[in-house]
């Protein structure tokens, strides 16, 4: 008896979780880590299925989008995009984490400290430049993070990385402090970089503060705080915070296809290539419904059409339209 109350106390917990499509830009707070930011927010929205785009450290604050329902599926793409930050680096000591949070392992006297100094090493900090990634990183070796390894007091070999800075710009905030602001590609370190750029000049230095402003395309985007959330939540407004899935490929060559049409992409079927792709060459499509609803994901193929690479429309749509087909 026990036992099936208990099973029946499960079935009803389960059955709380709604099913939401959409993206949330989160305004990550101070401390938490993404996947406890992730958590929060899923139970805010009582979300069946949901997902962060990148890793932000507790010590960061910033834009973490979240994905729910099939809005998932597109979580992968988000994590290769652009993203603009901005940090404050504290001058005269390394750390053993990069940041403010680990112990001092080195230090550098700041009394002759030149901020003028960094203008002749800026062009090694421009375009495509290699990083090693830190100890205390989430990368993987030989099936354990590093991080892991690290707080075992253990230093492995990281084979340097090639990233993308898109621009980079400073400014002094106090004698050993500098607000930095970079655009760059996904996997760059910003606490790697303020600490080679300190060493640049022969200086120490680790990252005090980090805030994510910007991961592509939601630049320019409102962000959403747990708290503000919770308010929308009381109001019973919630999923006025989301954005629809269209956002997310606001970049990408769009085409909008008929009912008949998306029931065969739904199923995983190519078709000709209407005519609005007519002479275009691209692997990424976007499918949009006669609502201007994203579907799906396709690539043009120049023999075989538009081949459906993913769909995005979810079974019960297919349930609901495709009877006829």
């Amino acid at each position: 008896m026990a036992r099936n109350r208990a099973i029946s106390g499960a079935r009803k917990k389960k059955s709380l979780w709604r099913a939401v499509d959409g993206i949330l830009l989160l305004d990550k707070p101070l401390g938490l880590s993404s996947n406890g930011a992730l958590q929060a927010v899923r139970r805010l929205f009582n979300a069946e299925k949901a997902g962060h785009t990148g890793n932000l450290d507790p010590l960061a604050t910033g834009m973490l989008p979240v994905c729910f329902g099939e809005a998932t599926k597109l979580s992968g793409r988000l994590l290769d995009a652009d993203k603009r930050y901005v940090a404050i680096a504290r001058f005269g000591a390394c750390t053993a984490t990069g940041d403010a949070e680990g112990e001092v392992v080195a230090t550098s006297d700041v009394g002759g400290l030149d901020w003028a100094a960094l203008e002749a090493v800026r062009a090694a900090f421009a375009g495509t430049i290699s990083q090693t990634p830190p100890m205390y990183s989430a990368i993987k070796h030989e099936g354990r993070r590093l991080y892991e390894l690290a707080r075992n007091g253990q230093t492995v070999a990281r084979t340097a990385r090639q990233v993308r800075i898109h621009e980079l710009r400073w400014r002094p905030l106090s004698a050993t402090e500098l607000e930095i602001s970079v655009a760059c590609s996904k996997g760059t370190y910003i606490r790697t970089l303020v600490e080679d750029l300190a060493a640049g000049i022969g200086h120490c230095a680790h990252l005090r503060q980090l805030r994510r402003l910007e991961v592509h395309p939601f630049g320019g985007q409102p962000m959403w705080t747990v708290d503000a959330l919770q308010a929308l939540a009381e109001a019973g407004d919630l999923d006025r915070a989301l954005l629809p899935m269209n956002a997310a490929v606001r970049d990408w060559l769009q085409v909008d296809l008929p009912r008949e049409d998306l029931v065969r992409v739904a199923r995983g079927q190519t078709i000709a290539a209407p005519a609005a792709l007519t002479g275009q060459a691209t692997d990424t499509v976007a499918v949009i419904d006669e609502f201007g609803s994203l579907r799906a994901l396709a690539r043009l193929d120049p023999v075989k059409g538009l081949v459906p690479s993913r769909w995005l429309g979810g079974a019960r749509w297919l349930e609901a339209n495709g009877s006829e087909s």
